[in-house]
């Protein structure tokens, strides 16, 4: 079965969020499963820099304007990449979605049609010697594929992932007729919504069956509370709706020969602990205390709910918590919690940024791990703070519902803690009932284990992809 994996970054070629997790994982495990699976991303000077050879490149055009194919290989898989090379396009450094100011490229929608046009050409086999059976399109940057794949007589089956609905690709309504799409598509069954076009529908209208990242958040957003507008679309499209978990890359996020820690473990181990709970003191500055660490790493946006955590600070340090936080974001978030770190030196301790090593650290090195996120189509960290024996406190929401048993519910199969409602004072309470457990070690010892014998590999998830792949083909 050939599949053609359309996505606008990958690890460890370019990197945002947990995207390129996903665009790593899943087709290195499909790969692993013998599909013959090909990636295709824009060729930002990062990824074209980081491909592993052998790399080729094919000279060719579409719809009359040349382009070119760098291929390669995804580092440390095997899977075959092509890299669509369109300077004036995708020949920009850093963040791929946005200037250095954090402001979307005007130009935004141009270049995201024109990569969803190639990349639909690649699956038809018009660009170069191989064709798809399945063309797999993830989020809005490439969601027009399957309906440019409407083109082609004999077409590939498409499916279409969305990984998170809030980010829908919006663009202004003259932008359909910019880009010389059909004006037929102006309608609420084709692109057009609430007056803007929307790239996202290309997706949710167009593809022969969507996935979501778990079987919660696919039942979520089809309800007016988390479908961003597009509930009823999806409520339409329910019987080709599937919710599918995502697993995590357990070569590199393995505890017991991870080379970011202080110290490794392959079971609960309070020596160990305290090294990697050392280190991390050191490097964010956290002051040494017997008292709990509690980690955070995600993006300061209103989504993770880090502005929940900000007016609970000073009651759960006054408990003895300390906090190792890793992120960046909204600048307003950020110099909140700059002004937490300066008003408890030692107690809490800040990182704005992303550092992979230190990510690691924060996973091994904390006693828990925070996740109150208001909505969570999957979540990758929670996942990493189970493999590391990190219980996860979270809210119950999206993929955080479908991994985390909550031990005061279920307290022999419990693997952590559930916020029963996205505010501060719920927050409090549940870190709170947290530190009691931790404290005052009822089975904390067990409750580690719990969470570090589950499966969180690709394996499981990658199973269903080839089962739904192949209903596609083979209906």
């Amino acid at each position: 079965m050939r599949v053609l994996f359309a996505t606008s970054e990958a690890w460890p070629l370019l990197k945002t969020g947990g995207l390129a997790d996903v665009a790593y994982g899943l087709p290195r495990a499909l790969h692993d499963e013998g599909v013959d699976i090909r990636l295709v991303l824009p060729a930002h000077p990062d990824a074209v820099a980081r491909l592993e050879g052998p790399v080729e490149r094919r000279e060719t055009s579409l719809d009359g304007r040349p382009l070119t194919l760098v291929g390669g290989l995804l580092p440390g898989t095997g899977v075959p990449v092509w890299l669509v090379d369109d300077p004036p396009l995708f020949a920009r450094a850093g963040n791929p979605y946005t200037t250095e100011e954090g402001v979307p490229w005007p130009d935004n929608a141009r270049r995201y049609h024109r990569f969803s046009r190639v990349a639909a050409a690649l699956a038809a086999g018009e660009l170069a010697d191989w064709r798809a059976d399945l063309l797999h399109a993830n989020d809005w940057q490439t969601a027009l594929a399957p309906l440019f794949l409407r083109d082609y007589p004999e077409r590939p089956s498409s499916l279409f992932t969305i990984h998170n609905l809030a980010y829908r690709g919006l663009f202004p309504a003259s932008t359909l007729g910019q880009l010389g799409l059909d004006p037929g598509l102006w309608q609420p069954d084709g692109l057009e919504f609430y007056g803007e076009l929307a790239f996202i529908k290309g997706g949710l209208h167009f593809a022969d069956a969507i996935t979501t990242v778990s079987p919660t958040y696919a039942r979520e957003i089809q309800t007016a509370h988390f479908g961003c507008g597009l509930d009823g679309v999806l409520r339409a499209r329910a019987a080709n709706l599937h919710g599918i978990v995502n697993g995590i890359d357990t070569a590199t996020w393995d505890p017991a020969n991870d080379p970011h820690l202080a110290a490794r473990y392959s079971e609960p181990d309070e020596n160990t602990r305290t090294a990697n709970r050392t280190e991390l003191a050191r490097r964010l500055g956290l002051t040494d205390g017997r008292g709990p660490v509690i980690g955070f790493i995600g993006r300061l946006v209103e989504q993770k709910g880090i502005d929940l955590l900000l007016p609970a600070l000073s009651r759960l340090v006054e408990q003895g918590a300390r906090f190792a936080l890793l992120g960046a974001g909204e600048p307003h978030l950020e110099a909140g919690l700059r002004a937490a770190a300066e008003r408890h030196p030692g107690a809490v301790g800040v990182h704005i940024g992303y550092d992979e090593g230190l990510a690691h650290l924060v996973e091994a090195g904390s006693d828990l791990f925070l996740m109150p996120s208001r909505f969570e189509p999957c979540g990758l960290n929670q996942l990493y703070s189970l493999r590391y024996g990190t219980p996860p406190i979270v809210t119950p929401t999206g993929g955080l519902a479908d991994t985390v048993i909550d031990v005061g519910v279920d307290p022999k199969a419990g693997n952590g803690f559930h916020i029963p409602h996205p505010d501060a004072v719920a927050l409090a309470s549940t870190v709170e009932r947290a530190l009691l457990h931790w404290e005052e070690d009822r089975d904390w010892r067990g409750l580690q284990a719990r969470g570090m014998a589950g499966d969180y590999s690709w394996n499981k998830s990658a199973a269903q992809y080839v089962s739904l792949y192949q209903s596609l083909v083979n209906p």
